[in-house]
């Protein structure tokens, strides 16, 4: 199951498009007479009619007064918002530094009280060990961020693992196998975090399952992904960031959790397969 980022993002740009297009058909008005209202060229609102060009912030507002629909503006500004909020590319979400980008997800994390997270690529942050979240954010850095703010990022996300501890929460993290063998910080940045799988996987708040390797398994390895309660999915591409709040696509992934749930190991078996991987470095 990929995601694509235009998948829920175009859906929600399509239903404002098609709203824009119900005012204007209300007021009995054409999309050249949108155009001349607006001072725009025919072109521009036939795009933003048919979702081929999102409308900025003033051009909703324009339209909503060129069909004199004034009191639905702030709706559907709303709507434009909650659209472009779906996908965000990562240079946009870290422009201003990792260490914002860390900190724009806090209140997600201390209102949520069910967390379910599955990665196929690294060990989940709430799960990281000071020495493998710099590793990680480091190699973000220098990929892609201009701003050198790795400290005070890593620090952000080490306070944010208090919430493993505190009542009321339950987590679900599951790994693929290859998670555990990734290298990433070298030698013993792996072992320090290994050790610390192994330790946290015994908290009574979390389940910590991983995904054994096997070329007989039902379901390939998909991008990871993050659900919080049964409101929110983030999922993390290559190229951005994706917030899906859809409750058919909340459940969507809900059920890909669980198939893959079901194929982990827990407890002694998983534990197993982490000391293994410490053998091994």
């Amino acid at each position: 199951m990929a995601v694509s980022p235009s998948s829920s993002a175009q859906q929600a740009r399509q239903a404002l498009a098609d709203r824009l297009t119900e005012l204007c058909r209300d007021a009995g008005l054409s999309g050249q007479d949108i155009a001349d209202r607006c001072g725009w060229s025919r072109s521009k609102s036939s795009r933003i009619m048919n979702a081929r060009t999102p409308p900025s912030v003033d051009d909703v507002r324009a339209w909503a007064q060129a069909c004199g629909a004034e009191d639905q503006a702030a709706d559907l500004v709303a709507s434009l918002r909650a659209a472009e909020g779906m996908w965000t590319g990562w240079r946009r979400m870290e422009r201003a530094g990792l260490k914002h980008a860390q900190e724009s997800r806090r209140p997600l994390f201390e209102r949520t009280h069910r967390f379910r997270a599955y990665s196929s690529w690294f060990v989940p942050g709430l799960l990281q060990t000071h020495g493998y979240t710099e590793a990680v954010l480091r190699a973000v850095q220098r990929r892609r961020v201009e701003v050198d703010d790795v400290a005070e990022a890593v620090a952000v996300r080490m306070e944010r693992q208090r919430v493993l501890h505190e009542g009321g929460r339950r987590f679900a993290f599951l790994v693929e196998e290859p998670v555990l063998r990734n290298g990433i910080g070298g030698t013993e940045v792996q072992r320090g975090q290994l050790e610390h799988l192994r330790t946290v996987s015994t908290l009574p708040s979390v389940s910590l399952g991983v995904v054994p390797t096997s070329a007989t398994r039902r379901r390939m390895p998909v991008e990871g992904f993050w659900i919080f309660d049964a409101s929110q999915v983030n999922v993390e591409l290559v190229s951005g960031y994706l917030t899906l709040t859809q409750p058919s696509e909340v459940a969507t992934y809900a059920d890909t959790f669980a198939e893959l749930a079901d194929m982990a190991v827990y407890g002694g078996p998983a534990r197993a397969l982490i000391s293994s991987a410490i053998n091994q470095l």
